[in-house]
């Protein structure tokens, strides 16, 4: 099958030791309105896609059928994985090796979480529900169930939507000033903003994460080199932000 492009362009976390990536939209061979490196199947041709999920498995050093992903539905419920497969949810957490942990995102943040010591990450999916309902904190708790402590986990919060290019309602904001986010609610003539990174950031460090092991991309997707549902008034493609363990890694390797 032939592809727009020929090399994968994937973001790394330089406080992460697992294999992982933040996907771009560079690298795949999906055409059209889903160009690149589309790894969602519900518009595009399944074939790309498929082609797509074995490029990026590939250049981790993981096999195509070893992600762990969910049916995302913008909510705070965290799934303990053992193995590949789709679960519900928006969260996923595993102390299993072998597993790449997916989240799918096209505005909405995804976060990547390691204990190196203890061999358990962590992957979740931040839009504005999952961001109010604390979903980091919950991720955080998730990985604590499994061996991790708080003041090990490394967190790395990869490209959304950035604050200049979020407005929000009224309602939503006072939402997150009730919550005790009202910092990251950002007035702007017109309507006010939502600064979703610094939220998520602010969430991880009151579950106890030390300021030093939290990585912020600072990439917006709205930017070309990624898929944005609101730049593209819904139709476009996805991309993945996986973490995985190898096989010997873990708190008894």
């Amino acid at each position: 099958m032939p592809g727009d492009t020929t090399h994968l362009m994937l973001l790394r976390a330089p406080i992460l030791t697992a294999p992982h990536a933040f996907t771009t939209r560079a690298g795949g061979v999906s055409v059209g309105e889903f160009r690149g490196l589309n790894l969602d199947d519900r518009q595009d041709d399944p074939r790309a896609v498929a082609t797509n999920r074995e490029r990026l498995a590939e250049s981790l050093g993981f096999g195509a059928d070893s992600f762990a992903r969910l049916t995302q539905v913008h909510g705070t419920q965290v799934v303990t994985v053992t193995d590949s497969g789709v679960w519900e949810g928006d969260a996923l957490v595993t102390g299993a090796p072998g597993l790449l942990l997916a989240i799918g995102t096209a505005d909405c943040y995804p976060l990547l979480l390691q204990d190196e010591a203890a061999g358990v990450i962590g992957a979740a999916h931040a839009g504005w529900k999952g961001t109010l309902g604390r979903i980091a904190q919950a991720t955080v708790q998730a990985m604590t169930a499994l061996g991790a402590e708080p003041s090990r986990i490394r967190a790395a919060v990869g490209p959304g939507i950035c604050s200049e290019r979020y407005g929000v309602s009224a309602e939503l904001a006072g939402q997150f000033r009730g919550a005790g986010l009202g910092e990251f609610v950002l007035d702007r003539p017109g309507q006010p903003h939502l600064d979703l990174a610094g939220a998520n950031r602010a969430v991880l460090l009151d579950a106890g994460l030390s300021p030093a092991n939290i990585w912020l991309s600072g990439r917006c997707s709205t930017e070309s080199d990624f898929y944005s549902y609101r730049r593209d008034a819904g139709v476009t493609g996805r991309m993945w932000a996986v973490i995985g363990l190898t096989a010997g890694s873990g708190a008894s390797a």
